[in-house]
């Protein structure tokens, strides 16, 4: 019998698979295999594609698997061969994984603040895609930890989970009348949600964190006589549920596709019996224009029950959501966020590429106790442009040193440099 083999290489936009050019016969798939898995396992990649026993080929759907195998974690690469045997076709999926145990490294230092924050993540723990990870932070002279895990597939089904640790623990600056105090501020929690897939591009997950906020004033304030209460202690209990749509495609480093999420978050606080709502949006939209240019976009939208209180949830942060701009700069009920990114590829080898990025972040808040329009009053406005590098080691899942260097175009003074590994988003 004439031999059909057909080589589909990633990286290949115009392809076509035509095999009705090759046999007037319509041929079944009677065998599919994997070569080349050594940490991810068969039974989580078969779940990633729609090709099964039994069914006709079809070109579309053997494109579609092979992107879903490039946007496993734990695969860097894929191809197919597809050949005749006595009863049909066999496919052979051929894959090169890629390192997901890695370093967290991220530092920064602004203003009277030098911090860090060091410990690991694994994206395919145990081959099946599980995530687990733990970090420690230091900022401000305090200490923050977190444990987090994540099974998103439990036996193979489309139910999961999530459970963490964390303590977290930050200087705050309040916002008062009188002026900024600054606040030592702890959060022990406990979180454990629910997962539910709907495929493999759609998912919700619910749950809740109990957790336990306490405040203190901090020794050295710039006010003499600092309002606000001296400390006090809060144990809340927060539901959350939230609703993923990820659409996005991996090519080596190179993004293409969209993805975005929505969070409804309620919060009982157990001591004084009241309620805090919150609802919050994301999106991201990656473009790549030719063999080098990728354009990256993100949206946040977020409003809360608007208390006027210092204690606002929404915050700029040089670390979050606008580079350069320092540590809890300002706090809000109500955020607008828009992130872009241009990111030109100076140099791609086999393991190592290099980019080029320039990017503007801008940012509004409505102020606690405030009217949703002052959103869009141009003084809450605060932007910040500027510069920096991606050094990408290709054979590490999300391998990437970046360094950024941002300057607020309306305040020259403000500006400020983070160092992390992974995309800023």
């Amino acid at each position: 019998m004439k031999i059909l083999r057909v080589l589909i290489i990633i990286g290949v936009l115009n392809w076509n698979l035509d095999l009705s050019a090759q046999s007037s016969q319509t041929y079944s798939i009677q065998s599919v295999k994997f070569e080349g898995l050594e940490k991810t396992q068969l039974a989580f990649v078969h779940e990633n594609i729609q090709s099964k026993i039994g069914q006709d080929v079809d070109e579309s759907t053997i494109a579609e698997d092979i992107q879903n195998l490039k946007n496993i974690s734990g695969i860097g690469n894929a191809t197919i061969t597809i050949d005749t045997i006595s009863n049909g076709l066999e496919l052979v999926y051929h894959v090169e994984e890629v390192k997901t145990l890695l370093p967290i490294a991220k530092f920064g230092n602004l203003t009277n603040n030098v911090w860090l924050q060091v410990g690991f993540v694994d994206i395919n723990w145990q081959g099946k895609g599980q995530t687990l990870s733990s970090y420690y932070q230091y900022n401000d002279n305090r200490h923050s930890g977190q444990i987090y895990y994540r099974n998103p597939n439990i036996r193979n089904t489309q139910w999961g989970y999530t459970a963490s640790v964390t303590k977290w623990s930050s200087r705050e600056p309040l916002y008062f009348p009188e002026g900024t105090v600054l606040y030592d501020y702890d959060n022990n929690s406990v979180a454990l949600t629910g997962i539910r897939q709907f495929g493999l591009q759609h998912g919700l997950e619910f749950g809740g964190t109990y957790f336990i906020e306490k405040y203190s004033k901090s020794e050295n304030q710039s006010l003499e006589s600092t309002p606000g209460p001296v400390s006090f202690t809060q144990p809340k209990l927060l539901t959350k549920l939230e609703y993923q749509v990820n659409k996005l495609n991996y090519n080596t480093f190179y993004l293409t596709g969209h993805s975005w999420y929505t969070t409804v978050q309620n919060v009982y606080n157990t001591i004084d019996n009241t309620w805090f709502h919150s609802l919050q949006f994301q999106g991201k939209k990656y473009i790549k224009a030719g063999n080098k240019n990728n354009l990256a976009l993100r949206l946040k939208l977020a409003i809360s029950s608007n208390i006027d209180s210092p204690f606002a949830p929404f915050v700029a942060d040089n670390h979050v959501n606008l580079r350069g701009v320092g540590n809890r700069i300002d706090r809000g009920t109500a955020q607008a966020v828009i992130n872009v990114e241009y990111r030109r590829t100076l140099l791609d080898r086999k393991k190592w590429a290099v980019q080029a990025v320039a990017f503007t972040d801008l940012g509004t808040w409505r102020n606690p106790g405030g009217q949703l329009r002052d959103i869009l009053n141009p003084d809450q406005f605060r932007e910040f442009v500027g510069g920096g590098v991606r050094i990408i080691y290709k054979r590490v899942y999300d391998a990437v040193l970046r360094i950024d260097y941002g300057i607020d175009i309306f305040n020259k003074e403000q500006r400020g440099i983070v160092v992390g590994l992974g995309q800023y988003f």
